[in-house]
């Protein structure tokens, strides 16, 4: 006897999808009718919505096809232990290459630092002598002004006679003038008394200059 049924009735039937269903009714295995714009299967014998339609000899090969590619890809347990052995040894030589890495950089850190140092003590040592030479300079360049000129001595022959000349500072030396407060005092006796013509007393050259012979008690007092 003839049946109709709607598409997602029989899906349900037959225990497929609706898509299934249509791909049938397209290729013609399912007769359809539209019944006032609706889609029917028409089913003649309501006996075979209860046995599963036999399927097509391509999806029987994909079902074997897939089934051994499931047998294929399923792995023993020993092959499971030679993985896991695998992935062991591999994480053991990571881990040793990560130990060298660390090593190399504790060394590389090392011999970085030794050099910094090293540079640094260089730089030190050329601080100081640039510091010890320029401190000598800046002595020799400040140094305070002597209130006394140093000359050599000097012979002069004045009217047929033999005078021997020495230097304000032999001359404190040989009288025995050290302190430089005194110096300073007697030297400005010995300007005045060159300026009163004594004849003890001379500049030669901006300088002056002491007879050695002479006696000077009168000024160094």
């Amino acid at each position: 006897m003839e049946k109709l049924m709607k598409p997602a009735e029989y899906a349900k039937a037959l225990g497929i999808s609706r898509q299934a269903v249509y791909a049938k009714i397209k290729r013609g295995i399912l007769t359809a009718k539209d019944v006032e714009g609706k889609l029917y299967i028409v089913v003649e014998n309501e006996a075979n919505l209860h046995t599963k339609p036999e399927e097509a000899p391509e999806a029987k090969k994909q079902g074997k096809a897939t089934t051994a590619k499931r047998a294929r890809t399923t792995t023993s347990p020993s092959q499971e232990a030679k993985d896991y052995e695998a992935l062991l040894a591999a994480k053991d030589e990571t881990i040793s290459v990560l130990k060298g890495t660390v090593k190399d950089l504790k060394k590389s850190n090392k011999q970085i630092t030794t050099t910094l140092r090293g540079e640094i003590d260089l730089l030190k040592e050329a601080f100081h002598e640039m510091r010890t030479l320029y401190m000598h300079q800046l002595e020799h360049k400040e140094a305070p002004t002597e209130a006394i000129d140093i000359v050599t001595e000097t012979e002069t022959v004045e009217s047929e006679e033999v005078v021997s000349w020495i230097g304000v500072k032999k001359f404190f030396k040989r009288m025995g003038i050290k302190k430089q407060k005194e110096q300073e005092k007697v030297l400005k006796r010995l300007k005045k008394a060159w300026k009163s013509q004594d004849p003890r007393i001379q500049k030669i050259d901006g300088k002056f200059k002491l007879d050695a012979q002479s006696h000077y008690e009168d000024i160094v007092k």
